[in-house]
């Protein structure tokens, strides 16, 4: 459908200059068209009236250089329809392409507002990264995230956050984007005969990579970014081989002051971001009492 529109457009199929023009105005009689392409290209489906009005838009909207033929119908329309300031469409087009985005993907990632997330946490990628790799760790990387697999009723740290991402490590890299990794949890290092425990270890595939990641349970404090920038530096000295790419450091906190954030990381070499975290919330206690048990659902059941 998108590469017969173009075709249309761009007089590279056989039409009358008639129907051209029905295509390309704004006024055109979408009734009519829809029933000219029918009966032109019966073998073809897909040419309705709301279909015909789409075109139109579609053309007002894309008359510039957009990657929308590498993209189908379908993603086109769920982007018209739900996506109205043209820099997050075009935003939204690469992240489908390059990540090989399915329909109902784009939707919930529409609806989640990643364009809105993307790009907002604090880091350094500019002033310590060639510009390209800058771009791509930035689309690479979200804030905040959103791990709502992991609810705690009681006080939680760090660890418990650790492990609860392990466990449920599917998901986990599902949040953290595609080309993603799981290298290990407290991931040893030892250097100068010191041991060390990287919180979380991740690797890129796409970006050739490592991820170091450190969680906190606490506000973001500058002290953080001292740890995070040795744990990248050992890694690139340690596990880095030929091909791959800087470490990046990733500081996940409760909630971060940007000035401070931005403060913090002004001086340090080492490519560094600062996101915040969400949990999923838990249940109050007195509504998680009044839930039956597994086995009061399967006795429920047997008895019907």
């Amino acid at each position: 459908m998108i590469l017969l529109f173009y075709q249309i457009r761009d007089s590279n199929v056989s039409v009358t200059d008639s129907k051209k023009a029905f295509l390309l105005s704004i006024a055109f009689d979408s009734i009519r068209l829809a029933v000219d392409l029918k009966n032109d290209y019966a073998e073809i489906k897909g040419f309705t009236v709301r279909n015909m009005q789409y075109m139109v838009q579609f053309f007002n909207e894309y008359n510039f250089t957009l990657p929308i033929k590498h993209l189908d119908w379908t993603h086109n329309l769920v982007l018209i329809k739900q996506v109205k300031d043209i820099r997050a469409r075009y935003w939204y087009m690469v992240q489908s392409i390059s990540n090989h985005w399915t329909t109902r993907y784009l939707q919930e990632a529409i609806r989640l507002n990643d364009y809105g997330k993307h790009g907002a946490l604090v880091n350094n990628f500019t002033e310590t990264l060639p510009a390209p790799e800058a771009n791509d760790v930035k689309s690479m990387l979200e804030d905040p995230y959103i791990f709502d697999m992991l609810t705690f009723t009681n006080q939680y740290n760090e660890r418990d956050v650790e492990i609860g991402l392990v466990k449920h490590v599917e998901k986990f890299l599902v949040e953290m984007g595609a080309g993603f990794a799981f290298m290990g949890r407290q991931y040893h290092i030892e250097v100068s005969g010191d041991d060390y425990y990287i919180d979380i270890l991740m690797y890129n595939a796409f970006l050739h990579r490592y991820l170091v990641i450190e969680l906190k349970d606490t506000e973001f404090m500058p002290e953080y970014i001292g740890k995070l920038n040795f744990y990248c530096s050992a890694v690139d000295d340690i596990l880095c081989r030929e091909g791959d790419n800087r470490t990046i450091g990733l500081l996940l906190c409760k909630s971060k002051d940007r000035i401070k954030a931005e403060y913090a990381l002004r001086d340090i070499q080492k490519p560094i971001g600062i996101s915040d975290y969400e949990l999923g919330q838990a249940l109050p206690k007195d509504f998680r009492g009044s839930l039956p048990t597994i086995e009061e659902i399967e006795k429920e059941l047997e008895a019907k």
